[in-house]
């Protein structure tokens, strides 16, 4: 078993690729959150083509697999004439995957915006398109979002899948290091405590924004629901 400073000495190499993920994370939810807006709100409108339209998006979006995605578009593409580097592969992939779940997390939030307040807009002679990204939008991000971090979580824990087309995120950095020193296990539980700081303050803060004030119990009922991405 490595003892710290072995450890210390893989740190540098080890947030290499942490910051790989970070990126990859990142971009994914900056594609695939407002696409999972449009979806969400396309999904609830009153023409029914486009409904139908966003609903078949968002169900492949959901059905098929983030790796099977990421395969398609590195490997896949290249014998339509497309080749993408894998960071882009990456950022392709989890973006589909991130929109196809936000987009149902949106919905939800949308159809929980009191229609007492939409009628009001209404009433005011604000225009649809007014009432939709002043009104019902704000509200709806807001009653979203804890979900939404939860979420974003799992897109960040999904950029270890970016492994397979060679990506040098975190989790390929822990291989090479276990094929080099042949300490697998210890390699894997840093990758894994180095999720974890990532990870557990927004699981943290998900669950503080989840408790009504005044109380020490989250209520789970009042928030969609974050299905895995995976």
């Amino acid at each position: 078993m490595s003892d710290i400073s072995t450890w210390l000495s893989w740190l540098p190499e080890m947030l290499g690729g942490l910051w790989i993920s970070l990126q990859v994370a990142v971009v994914s939810l900056l594609i695939g959150l407002p696409l999972g807006a449009l979806l969400g709100l396309l999904s609830t409108t009153g023409l029914v083509a486009l409904r139908f339209a966003a609903i078949a998006l968002i169900e492949i979006g959901r059905g098929i697999p983030a790796l099977i995605f990421l395969y398609f578009i590195y490997y896949g593409l290249p014998d339509v004439g497309i080749t993408l580097s894998s960071m882009v592969s990456a950022f392709l992939a989890l973006s589909v995957t991130a929109a196809a779940y936000s987009s149902e997390l949106f919905r939800a939030g949308i159809q929980a915006v009191p229609q007492g307040e939409i009628e009001a807009a209404q009433a005011l002679g604000l225009s649809r398109r007014h009432t939709v990204f002043d009104v019902v939008l704000p509200q709806a991000i807001k009653i979203s979002l804890p979900s939404l971090i939860g979420l974003s979580t799992q897109i960040f824990q999904a950029t270890a899948l970016a492994y397979s087309i060679a990506l040098p995120e975190l989790l390929s950095r822990a291989y090479a290091i276990g094929a080099r020193t042949f300490e697998f296990m210890p390699a894997l539980i840093m990758t894994g405590l180095l999720y974890l700081v990532i990870t557990l303050p927004l699981s943290t803060l998900v669950q503080r924004m989840s408790r009504p004030k005044g109380s020490a119990r989250p209520v789970r009922e009042s928030q969609p629901s974050v299905p895995a991405p995976l």
